[in-house]
């Protein structure tokens, strides 16, 4: 491998993938009706915990483990024989997450290693320590950490902390670890989106908000930019001829943290009460919450660009299926923008040379 630099970020080149494949035919099929009847066909109607298949021998990332849908997907996947990596903003925490998975499941690998997705610092330090400790490479890759709703923050390198975590974050760390990603046979990244990117809109004249800012929107716009990175990834890994997956889950509206944290921060305490009411009447458990994550990470057969989430009512509860995505999570134009932009802002260019 050529370890290159460009746009002040480091990356590095893979052998045999500098141009597109000859007569390479994109695998995002998952975007179509024929293929997606196909592959939901064949999801069983209840697919649960019980379906996961023995994953020992591999290695997995999950980011935002400590608690929630997170930590549920860390656990099951542990559990199951995969190699688990905590990346944990909390290390305190992420301790404590790791021992009762031991608990749970005494034969587990799991190890802690701190991130902080809204520092890129703190991004290019854990993917080069992880990989430099993983020379065999990362199978599954879950991006799954996130904020929702925040009064309006910046990260340690001025970008409006929504997108900064959910998605400027998730797109280095990927890029950073696509070398270790390719390493693997059929390895795949699974980012999670939420229902809630239908009232996103990607602001490029006022992406961070500096000029007006509503919390909801730009939580919108971050999870909408989520589904934009997994199809436009997916079509670069196409184009370059890569067995590398890149799908998306959303949980449906889960009973976790993440609801009451924006609330938190603005000085709303009261409303903690009203939102655990409405966790335990409206939401389902972080258990049921994982499902769709896991499915993506790990059933056979489903098209790169998948899109996976509960199947009850509005998809905010119920077990795992192939679910749609609003016209402007579709939109090429965007994507390939929205990935030029993401770049320059982060300084990590994919080591992929695509026309």
């Amino acid at each position: 491998m050529v370890v290159k630099r460009a746009c002040g970020g480091v990356f590095t080149t893979i052998p045999g993938v500098s141009a597109p494949r000859a007569g390479a035919v994109p695998r995002l099929r998952g975007l179509t009706s024929t293929m997606g009847t196909r592959a939901e066909s064949a999801i069983p109607s209840h697919w649960g915990m019980n379906d996961l298949p023995d994953l020992t021998g591999r290695t997995a990332i999950v980011t935002g483990s400590t608690s929630g849908i997170g930590e549920v997907t860390a656990r099951a996947l542990a559990g199951r024989g995969a190699a688990t990596t905590l990346a944990v903003r909390d290390g305190v925490r992420g301790e404590a997450a790791a021992d009762a998975i031991r608990r749970a499941h005494p034969a587990a690998t799991v190890e802690v290693r701190r991130l902080d997705l809204a520092d890129l610092a703190s991004v290019r330090a854990f993917s080069a320590d992880w990989s430099d400790a993983h020379p065999e490479g990362l199978d599954l890759l879950i991006n799954n950490a996130g904020v929702m709703a925040l009064p309006r923050r910046e990260s340690p390198d001025g970008y409006e902390m929504q997108l900064a975590t959910n998605h400027l974050g998730h797109f280095a760390l990927t890029g950073l670890l696509l070398p270790a990603l390719v390493a693997r046979p059929r390895s795949r990244v699974v980012t999670v989106s939420s229902t809630a990117h239908r009232m996103g809109r990607i602001d490029f004249d006022d992406l961070q908000g500096r000029r007006r800012y509503n919390a909801w929107r730009a939580y919108g716009q971050s999870k909408l930019a989520n589904l934009l990175f997994t199809m436009e990834l997916q079509r670069r890994l196409d184009l370059a001829g890569l067995s590398v997956l890149s799908l998306a889950a959303h949980p449906g509206y889960s009973a976790t943290n993440l609801q009451a944290a924006g609330p938190r921060m603005r000085g709303r305490e009261w409303l903690s009460g009203p939102i655990g009411i409405m966790n335990r009447v409206l939401g389902q458990s972080p258990e049921m919450g994982a499902l769709p994550s896991l499915l993506a990470a790990t059933y056979p057969g489903l098209p790169g660009g998948s899109y996976i989430g509960p199947d009850g009512f509005l998809e905010s509860r119920g077990h795992p299926r192939l679910v749609d995505r609003s016209p402007a999570a579709r939109d090429d134009v965007t994507a390939r923008r929205l990935w030029t932009v993401s770049e320059e802002l982060t300084g990590v260019v994919y080591p992929l040379d695509l026309p």
